[in-house]
């Protein structure tokens, strides 16, 4: 399949990505995939940290998720079409260059308001390397091996969420902040350097400018049923979602006092789950096909991991505290550790089972009209509406009720999304129902 995002990545083996990077232009990108995705794992713990050392309230928590969504929501569409039009590689430098600045910033923040301005700037930052990279992937890769670099490319920055989990949180946990964004700082500019020298000039902008990311392309894209029944699901299933990623490290710290280190294994345990699951589900995916109803069945588990982590402060007390030693360092983990682990491990089974589906039916309709990187566009816009809304929705419900409440409510939020999706998808593919004919448009 051709175009800027290509095909799912799902067939893809670590040997594979491994020895991809003998090509020097693939492993610059790989190294920009790195530096993104350890940069934001580490940030969301210290997201936490950031909350109990300035005692913030549940709307306060909320804005830290909000301000990195809003500034992402308003330049998603614009800087679509510039990397379609323009030279993709210094809009990755820039990008690279505006995350060094993230880092001095939070070190030197000294209150929650600093916090939230910096998180816009971040917000720019990685919607410029992730939308600026996956297309570049897309564009310099060979027709026959796309799919391959592109899977590639997605493990290596899922290998780096995982480093930034564990890595980073020790860091913050043993160092503070200041050593550990120096050490993002130094990955960040590492990866700048191999993209400024190996990867081409303009390696991207085929595209002519009226041809790209147009209001056209967009109406027509959402008049195909089961892209518009993808584009309200994820718009309803990402208040509760991004409300979960942004207060489960928070609801770790102030609500047990648990340590930078310890979150950064809970969160790490969703990464686990979904590296040894979603290789073995995109496979099954490919085999069995009707896409729409593994993301339906990864939605409904992400609900009910959701739903877990308010027992968090049922099971606190309940369970013996276990000692762990590692790197000279004595942990005492409790039932609430254990609790939030097995809550995120559920969470990344859903994603794993979602998220290859998911990637395979926007990337199918987009192919429709040949504007893969449109339909890319429009899975990203339809997920930054909640994600702007639902953590300040959800940190408020936690400040006027209760912080279970709140993961509640989020909860019901994906439930609800989950539900509308599997109806309006069934209804966008009456092939899956013998003798029926399609629904008109």
């Amino acid at each position: 399949m051709n175009g800027a995002f290509g095909d799912p990545p799902t067939r893809v083996t670590y040997f594979d990505s491994i020895g991809l990077l003998r090509d020097r232009e693939f492993a610059a990108l790989a190294g920009t995939a790195f530096a993104r995705s350890q940069a934001y794992s580490t940030i969301l713990i210290a997201l936490a940290l950031y909350a109990d050392l300035f005692g913030t309230s549940g709307f306060v928590e909320g804005l830290f998720g909000t301000a990195f969504a809003l500034v992402q929501l308003l330049v998603v569409l614009p800087l679509g079409r510039a990397v379609d039009t323009g030279n993709a590689k210094r809009y990755l430098l820039a990008g690279f260059l505006i995350n060094v600045g993230v880092f001095v910033g939070f070190a030197l923040v000294d209150s929650a308001v600093h916090v939230v301005l910096v998180r816009t700037l971040q917000g720019l930052g990685a919607s410029i390397l992730w939308i600026t990279g996956t297309t570049v992937v897309g564009d310099i890769s060979p027709d026959a091996q796309q799919g391959r670099w592109l899977g590639s490319y997605n493990q290596f920055a899922s290998l780096s969420s995982l480093a930034g989990d564990l890595l980073g949180g020790y860091l913050l946990y043993a160092y503070g902040f200041t050593a550990t964004y120096a050490v993002l700082s130094l990955i960040t500019l590492g990866a700048f350097l191999l993209v400024a020298l190996f990867l081409r000039d303009d390696p991207g902008g085929r595209k002519d400018p009226d041809e790209s990311t147009g209001i056209g392309t967009f109406r027509s894209l959402l008049g195909l049923p089961m892209l518009r029944a993808l584009v309200g699901f994820r718009f309803v299933f990402s208040f509760g979602k991004m409300a979960v990623i942004v207060f489960l490290p928070i609801y770790a710290r102030t609500g047990f006092g648990l340590s930078a280190f310890a979150i950064g294994w809970i969160m790490a345990g969703g990464k686990l789950t979904k590296a040894l699951t979603q290789g073995v589900v995109g496979n099954l995916t490919d085999r069995v096909g009707r896409e729409h109803h593994f993301v339906v069945v990864g939605a409904f588990l992400y609900a009910l991991g959701t739903a877990i982590i308010p027992l968090a402060a049922h099971f606190e007390g309940r369970i013996d505290p276990v000692a762990v030693s590692l790197l000279g360092d004595t942990q005492r983990l409790g039932g609430a550790f254990f609790t939030l682990f097995a809550a995120f491990s559920v969470l990344g089974l859903g994603d794993s089972v979602r998220l290859p589906a998911s990637m395979s039916l926007f990337v199918d309709e987009g192919d429709r009209f040949d504007s893969v990187a449109s339909a890319m566009s429009l899975r990203s816009l339809s997920w930054k509406t909640g994600q702007v809304v639902g953590p300040v929705l959800i940190g408020s419900t936690m400040d006027f009720v209760s912080t279970e409440a709140g993961f509640v409510l989020a909860a019901g939020f994906l439930a609800v999304a989950t539900a509308v999706f599997a109806v309006t998808a069934r209804r966008a593919h009456p092939r899956d129902e013998p003798g029926t004919e399609p629904l008109p448009d």
